[in-house]
């Protein structure tokens, strides 16, 4: 995959796929640090003279009254309240609110468009990575920029969908992170321990496996924490579970035992 500075992006209308999922809090941003992130690629976008398209998912959107607590709105004041970039806010991740707001950016000027989640409300369209929908962000950008680290694991269509129809590359975060992945994998200081949390064992498992082949030891925590202790016997209450991965957690436990905690 291309990098940034590998592609042309002058007057180009680029759709730059961000992780703007941070925690807030009586609508404030507990912390700002994914936000932050994002900057030295949006940096280079404005001064290069790119017309700016973000898209971010923010929480799970189950239904209509998700949306009040899952909009992002405080995202786009926080970023606005900065005072470095011409941005504005669209109430809708699709539709002629979107449609015209892109057509009217001049080069170094931002759009934030709505939670992408918002369209799970009509059938996933989403997280089940919808082929129109692909289409549809993709008509809207001459050039795609992967800048959401977080959520490049997910097939939605916002992360996979797009890329299919328009030249694409990865962001100045992407970059950062697959580089020092890359060191650290390659060439890794002793001892190598890795310490991993997250929600779901579901999308982290295959990481296991292949970390428990280099580090010296995986200390686990967090939501995927739970699928282990359930799978070592102990009662985990109603804390989450991925219920389909229990024997997977069991064979890890079996196969790595001197090196997962």
């Amino acid at each position: 995959m291309q990098r940034l500075n590998e592609i042309d992006i002058k007057n180009k209308r680029v759709i730059v796929r961000v992780d703007y999922n941070v925690s807030v809090s009586n609508g404030s941003i507990i912390d700002t640090k994914k936000i932050d992130d994002s900057f030295p690629t949006l940096d280079y976008l404005v001064e290069n003279g790119a017309k700016i398209i973000l898209l971010s998912h923010f929480g799970r959107v189950k239904n209509e009254e998700d949306k009040k607590t899952n909009s992002l709105k405080p995202v786009y004041e926080y970023i606005k309240s900065l005072g470095k970039y011409d941005i504005t806010f669209v109430d809708s991740p699709m539709g002629d609110n979107l449609d015209k707001a892109v057509q009217s950016l001049l080069p170094g000027q931002i759009v934030l468009a709505e939670n992408t989640r918002f369209l799970d409300l009509q059938g996933k369209l989403e997280s089940g990575n919808d082929v129109q929908l692909g289409m549809y962000w993709a008509s809207l950008a001459d050039v795609y920029i992967d800048d959401a680290f977080g959520s490049m694991h997910r097939a939605h269509a916002s992360v996979v969908g797009i890329p299919k129809y328009i030249p694409h590359g990865i962001g100045f975060l992407v970059e950062k992170e697959l580089d020092n992945l890359n060191r650290i994998i390659t060439s890794p200081e002793r001892p190598f321990t890795v310490i991993m949390g997250g929600a779901k064992l579901d999308d982290k498992i295959a990481l296991i496996y292949s970390l428990a082949e280099i580090a010296d030891h995986i200390l686990v925590g967090g939501g995927i924490a739970n699928t282990f202790l359930k799978a070592k016997g102990y009662n985990t209450g109603t804390s989450l579970i991925s219920d389909d991965y229990i024997d997977n957690a069991s064979q890890v436990l079996i196969e790595y035992h001197d090196k997962i905690l």
